[in-house]
């Protein structure tokens, strides 16, 4: 056969270049190969799932609101069951509150998984409003949760819980000082 097909080609100059195909996003991270002794695991993270930390939310719409909801939460502790739901969860007692706390908390984690970002939002308002129920009825306020989290800003995760560990293994006699 004749290279008929040649004579019609474009120019190399003036072919466009092959579009380069997108790598695909993993839902989840990779693990490596297994380590070998004394090496820790890592994991592939693509670059597009690490984002900066955002800049402060306007007062409107930051923690400051959730003071707010505790001042009403505790406000409503006297009011009256018919008329009010913190005043109807706070007089049903600890374990109701710790109980719907608990749905809710499945719920907002039920919304992660199925990746459902606008309910996994509003199921999140549900747990913070119910935790701060659950705070109301245990007499925990607000401002000695910021101190216990500003406490801990800065510091290692792994290090603080192994503090916590060591604590408690000597408030309970233990000789010990590994981390479970």
């Amino acid at each position: 056969m004749a290279k008929k097909d040649s004579a019609k080609k474009k120019p190399a100059a003036k072919r466009k270049p092959a579009a380069k195909p997108k790598p695909k996003l993993k839902a989840e991270p990779k693990l490596k190969a297994k380590p070998k002794a004394g090496r820790a695991l890592k994991l592939a993270v693509p670059a597009t799932l690490v984002t900066p930390m955002a800049a402060p939310a306007a007062p409107a719409e930051s923690a400051v609101v959730l003071d707010r909801l505790w001042g009403v939460v505790m406000s409503r502790r006297e009011a009256d069951p018919t008329t009010s739901h913190s005043a109807r969860l706070l007089s049903r007692g600890t374990a109701k509150v710790a109980q719907k706390f608990g749905e809710e908390a499945v719920e907002c984690l039920i919304e992660a998984v199925a990746g459902n970002r606008s309910a996994l939002i509003a199921e999140s308002a549900d747990v913070l409003y119910h935790l701060l129920v659950m705070w109301v009825n245990a007499g925990v306020r607000t401002e000695e949760v910021w101190a216990e989290l500003a406490r801990r800003e800065g510091v290692s995760g792994i290090v603080e819980k192994a503090g916590r560990v060591q604590r408690l293994a000597i408030r309970l006699g233990m000789r010990t000082r590994k981390i479970p």
